[in-house]
């Protein structure tokens, strides 16, 4: 019997050394390409509960009519009803609509109120109330309902109800307009162009009766032409023949608050003035409201 040759290095056959590592795994790859799918499911599932409870902290039609049942058996002539936040508005109306007033709806600000409702979710605060400290307060469901009493500010002239007793030049009248995304009854100060340009708007109130305080809003109607017309407008406001304000008003400012101190009389002279800023000319629409207050 041949013995076998014994194997060399010459041979065909190699043995693994130590130094060969083995192949790496493949499970990392794997996972990062199933990541992304990973992900959108999650996403997906956590859409799904938000669309299933999005509803759950504005209320249903019983906490709502258990919140309005509240305030029916409390309300008073003459109380102001608010929402917040704003865009629970059509909500509150459905329900309360046959309390609120036109002239609550459109009013300038709720100082001259002196009990306030407030219905709101999700721990919001009508601007009416900021500063106040609720007499009442019930919760039905998500829905709160505040009760606020303070002392109503003393109105001694409104010159939004004035407005038939004042001399006006260019196209002045009194409105429910839009202001801000709001109603609101103003009075509208167009400016018009003429042959030097854009003249002014003005209402000139005669033996008017001041106060400690002036206070007003203004801003500018109508979303269509804020949209089409972006030059901003002004107002100015004199007494007497003195201006006391100068307000900038642009096409995303609201209803912008202002405050003039007064000396008290029963015979001022107050004119308010609308012109256009920049050299464009185009329908600015300037509304403003406006209280003498002791």
């Amino acid at each position: 019997m041949v013995p076998s040759p014994a194997l060399t290095a010459s041979d065909d056959t190699t043995a693994a050394t130590p130094s060969e590592a083995p192949p790496a795994p493949r499970w990392p790859l794997r996972l990062a390409a199933a990541l992304p799918a990973v992900v959108l499911v999650a996403v997906c599932i956590w859409e799904i509960a938000v669309i299933v409870r999005a509803g759950d902290d504005v209320g249903s039609d019983a906490d709502w009519d258990r919140a309005a049942a509240a305030v029916r058996a409390d309300h008073e002539p003459g109380d102001l009803i608010t929402f917040a936040p704003r865009w629970i508005d059509p909500t509150g109306r459905l329900h309360l609509g046959d309390l609120i007033s036109l002239d609550m709806a459109g009013r300038m600000d709720g100082a001259r109120y002196g009990r306030i409702w407030e219905l709101s979710i999700r721990g919001a605060h009508a601007p009416e109330t900021r500063g106040l400290e609720p007499a009442w307060t019930g919760h039905f469901g998500p829905v709160t309902v505040r009760r606020f009493e303070h002392e109503p500010a003393r109105v001694l002239s409104d010159f939004v109800s004035l407005l038939g007793t004042a001399s006006r030049s260019g196209v002045v009248a009194r409105v429910f307009e839009e202001v801000g995304f709001e109603p609101h009854q103003c009075v509208r100060l167009t400016p018009v162009e003429s042959r030097g340009g854009m003249r002014p708007a003005k209402a000139v109130y005669r033996k008017v009766r001041l106060g400690q305080t002036l206070v007003g809003y203004v801003g500018i109607s109508d979303v269509f032409t804020r949209r089409d017309f972006r030059s901003p407008g002004r107002l100015r406001v004199l007494i007497g023949d003195k201006q006391v304000l100068t307000k900038r008003v642009g096409v995303r400012d609201g209803w912008m608050r202002f405050e003039i101190a007064t000396t008290p009389t029963a015979a001022a002279t107050v004119t308010f003035v609308a012109d256009i800023l920049g050299d464009k000319p185009g329908r600015r629409q300037v509304c403003f409201a406006a209280e003498a207050r002791e």
